[in-house]
């Protein structure tokens, strides 16, 4: 049984599924590709489980309607180097997960559910997701916390599994933590979509938990710590996550460290270089995508490193700045750089009109589509938030939004409502345009 089927057992749910009409009467078309839009997430997120996975069905992209979810399916195929034109888009999935009451969980099966609403991949490049959170977080990993209260995700701790406020810890007698990471890829891939996860490097802010012992600070010259950080990534590409987003990644080596907002050291050179390296070799994936926060203009370091593209080097308001870019890297398909509409760091206060104007430079600011630059957006660019919060507060911290302690109040608060809805439908617009080139 496929990990799909037993993610839906796991719920006492029929495997067989059934045509949704309710997609048919939201969704986008471009072509082939389909996606729900003109929403609110909440929308989607008070939605079952089998919900998403019959909405994703209806939707399917090869005009087939499947009675039970198929096995063997593929990710897209743009290449071993799709990742130097892709969209990453990073949804933070602990932001969407349950709150219920003071506890925070489920955040995988929320992302799952909130897959529909994301576009699918172009004819001529990748959309990827990139999950915020996949390890526990060192302050207060499985709880929601008030808004002005700590609770980072750039703090995590290694060597004791997966986070609590992402993996489903009721149903593991069903369906283990690898099961369910199997299963959302999966359903990503069939949406024609590409999946990765959000990595960080700096050592002071990674705990190694000991069994027998305190948490101790992890260090870049211990062998052990070195091998675990090495071994765990591996484990998660093996899981079917295709690409990796690694904070504070222009900094490694000690390069322009005086700009440098981590905590602690960093692996050098070399290092980085072994652990992409090794990666690629042991998992025996050579499309994987390794993407750098922050670039400069010194690529060879970063193609060298093993990255396929960095954030924040080129100028992303202006079309004809992207456009000549993306024409003078059209040639560099081994590392080029590329635009942000938004990254982690999005303290808000954006207009809607600046967030369309640089979605829509980055996918149609090029000569031809196969020149185009990667990008990045975080979910705020798709799904706004609501006007007292924003990206990086939501980074920093796990408040949930709830009035009432149930998980359907936080999700309808977390976001814009009608205005958001508006917006969320000027964003597919931009993209019907685009899936098609």
């Amino acid at each position: 049984m496929n990990e799909v089927n037993k993610l839906l057992k796991a719920f006492n749910e029929d495997i067989t599924l059934n045509i949704d009409n309710w997609t048919i009467e939201h969704q986008f078309i471009s072509g082939m590709k389909k996606w729900i839009a003109n929403i609110v997430p909440e929308e989607l997120l008070t939605r079952t489980l089998k919900q998403a996975i019959e909405s994703l069905d209806t939707m399917s992209q090869d005009g087939i309607f499947y009675k039970t979810f198929p096995d063997n399916v593929s990710s897209p195929d743009y290449g071993d180097k799709w990742g130097v034109t892709a969209n990453y888009i990073e949804i933070n999935n602990r932001a969407i997960a349950e709150m219920d009451g003071i506890s925070c969980k489920n955040g995988l099966m929320s992302a799952i559910k909130l897959l529909p609403a994301i576009p699918p991949s172009a004819k001529s490049w990748a959309n990827c997701i990139i999950l915020s959170q996949i390890f526990p977080n060192i302050y207060g990993d499985g709880y929601n916390k008030l808004p002005d209260e700590e609770n980072s995700i750039y703090g995590i701790k290694l060597n004791d599994g997966y986070s609590k406020n992402i993996i489903n810890n009721e149903i593991l007698e069903e369906i283990s933590p690898n099961e369910q990471f199997r299963a959302f890829n999966s359903l990503a891939n069939f949406h024609g979509l590409k999946t990765g996860f959000r990595t960080v490097i700096s050592a002071d802010q990674i705990k190694v938990v000991q069994q027998d012992g305190s948490d101790i600070t992890f260090d870049w010259n211990n062998n052990e710590h070195f091998d675990l950080f090495l071994n765990t990534h591996i484990e998660l590409i093996n899981l079917g996550f295709e690409a990796i987003f690694i904070d504070s990644a222009k900094h490694i080596g000690g390069y322009d460290m005086a700009n440098y907002t981590g905590v602690g050291a960093l692996p050098n050179y070399e290092q980085m270089q072994y652990i992409i390296h090794e990666i690629r070799s042991r998992t025996g994936k050579t499309n994987l995508s390794f993407v750098g926060e922050k670039s400069s203009g010194d690529f060879e370091r970063y193609k060298n490193l093993g990255l396929s593209t960095g954030t924040g080097f080129i100028d992303p308001d202006d079309f004809h700045t992207v456009r000549s870019n993306a024409i003078e890297y059209k040639y560099s398909k081994e590392y080029s750089p590329g635009i942000e509409v938004s990254n982690d760091n999005d303290t808000g206060g954006r207009s809607y009109e600046e967030r369309l104007r640089r979605i829509n430079n980055s996918l149609f600011a090029y000569e031809y589509p196969s020149d185009k630059l990667a990008s990045f957006m975080q979910m705020e660019d798709l799904f706004p938030l609501r006007y007292d919060t924003n990206t990086h507060h939501l980074m920093m911290s796990n408040p949930s939004y709830s009035t009432d302690g149930t998980p359907e109040s936080h999700w309808k608060n977390l976001f814009a409502m009608s205005d958001g809805k508006e917006y969320n439908k000027k964003v597919a617009e931009l993209f019907v345009h685009s899936l098609n080139l």
